[in-house]
């Protein structure tokens, strides 16, 4: 399979390379702090905090919005930009789903997900890959269809009570 190719380079700030470098640290605490004993497997804050009720749902969000904010700062493709809206907007959604949706941050870790998008453009303008198109027109299917859902239980509610009415 061949590389993305790369249009140009681009030269970072220093505020952007500290900012970066910042983000990496975070995200590593926050998503893979520490290494499960006996494993390869590595959690971070993110779960743990979940468990708090309102703070645990707001970290992770928080923190996500400055990765995505740093990602237009330095023009990250728009549908990777989304790649990485739909990463946080599944974290989010998912996580707010009690017990599993903390079982589910064990493993999900968007911010490690969206800092390796970040990174992968920051300094070398890539192309966005067929796999970014791919994740978000599923995405975006699905997101349609779950949206849909009310209306169409609301029609068949309306079509067999209407019947059974009239």
């Amino acid at each position: 399979m061949a590389s993305p190719r790369v249009t140009r380079l681009r030269p970072l700030t220093p505020g952007q390379t500290a900012r970066l470098e910042g983000f990496r640290r975070i995200a590593q605490l926050l998503d893979s702090a520490v290494r499960v004993p006996g494993t390869t497997y590595r959690v971070g804050l993110d779960p743990i905090l979940g468990l708090v009720p309102g703070l645990g749902d707001l970290v992770s969000p928080l923190f996500s919005i400055g990765i995505l904010w740093q990602a237009y700062d330095l023009g990250v493709p728009r549908v990777v930009q989304l790649r990485m809206l739909f990463n946080v907007a599944i974290d989010v959604v998912l996580g707010a789903v009690p017990v599993i949706g903390d079982l589910f941050d064990f493993a999900w870790k968007a911010n490690v997900k969206n800092l390796a998008l970040l990174e992968r453009h920051a300094e070398q303008e890539h192309l966005a890959t067929t796999g970014d198109w791919l994740f978000v027109s599923l995405l975006t299917i699905v997101m349609i269809a779950v949206a849909s859902l009310p209306f169409l239980f609301a029609v068949w509610i309306l079509t067999t009570v209407g019947r059974d009415l009239f």
